[in-house]
């Protein structure tokens, strides 16, 4: 800050530095032992043993770990190790998005919108070659779903979550539907911050999906590839006009 002592600047540098250094000692110690979620942590004055630090020095850096999903602090009972889930990305790309200085959160919105759709337009390839008929089955039975909702004017949130959540589900990596559902709630939690409706137009979204499960049951790769475009470049179309 303009005018503060440059000694007070160095000093806190200095500190944020050391904590940093907690806690990747701490994340490491989680990794030494192989602790997963919902392992008891060593208490704070083995941990400051441990580290070579005070107990305030253990107490900050477990409080940053903390907001980071990496630990979870019960007082009263010990510290364990956290889920390490997306909530921190998913509430810092919220943050981000609310707070654009010139307003434009559907511009932000839309940088979301463009690093899902490549992911997604990059996996449902993969998808064509390992998707299962039952899978399958599956998916049209949320589609019907989603036609029903459409034909009654309804928004379908909650289906269009599971859709996508179903359709890498062939894939067996835990991450991508954890990652594509954080995106998915950035953007639920943005359009709500705001007063927006989910869907204008729910029976148009429910053709969206029909038309990638279609390809999917066909083998068509890249008809599969081409509806999952047009799917993203609807819902960013969307997101432009309602901004």
């Amino acid at each position: 800050m303009p005018g503060q002592p440059r000694n007070s600047r160095t000093s806190r540098t200095s500190e944020e530095s050391r904590n940093s250094r907690i806690q990747r000692q701490v994340m490491q110690l989680i990794i030494d032992r192989r602790l997963q979620a919902g392992a008891l942590l060593p208490t704070e004055a083995e941990l400051m043993e441990d580290l070579g630090v005070s107990r305030n020095s253990v107490r900050e850096a477990l409080k940053a770990l903390q907001a980071l999903d990496i630990v979870e602090i019960r007082h009263g009972y010990g510290t364990y190790v956290g889920e390490a889930s997306l909530t921190p990305l998913i509430d810092g790309l919220t943050f981000r998005t609310l707070a654009r200085h010139d307003h434009d959160d559907s511009g932000a919105l839309a940088e979301i919108l463009q690093v899902r759709e490549v992911l997604e337009e990059g996996l449902i390839r993969r998808v064509a070659a390992t998707v299962t008929e039952a899978e399958l089955d599956r998916l049209e039975a949320v589609v019907s779903r989603m036609e029903a909702a459409g034909r009654a004017g309804r928004p379908f949130p909650d289906l269009d979550r599971d859709f996508h959540e179903l359709l890498y589900a062939s894939l067996g990596n835990d991450l991508v539907p954890q990652l594509l559902a954080a995106f998915w709630t950035v953007f639920r939690r943005v359009n709500g911050a705001r007063g927006r409706p989910d869907d204008p137009s729910p029976e148009l979204t429910a053709r969206w999906h029909r038309d990638i499960v279609t390809a999917l049951r066909t083998g068509d790769v890249e008809g599969a590839q081409h509806a999952m475009a047009v799917h993203f470049r609807g819902i960013e179309a969307r997101a432009r006009r309602l901004g």
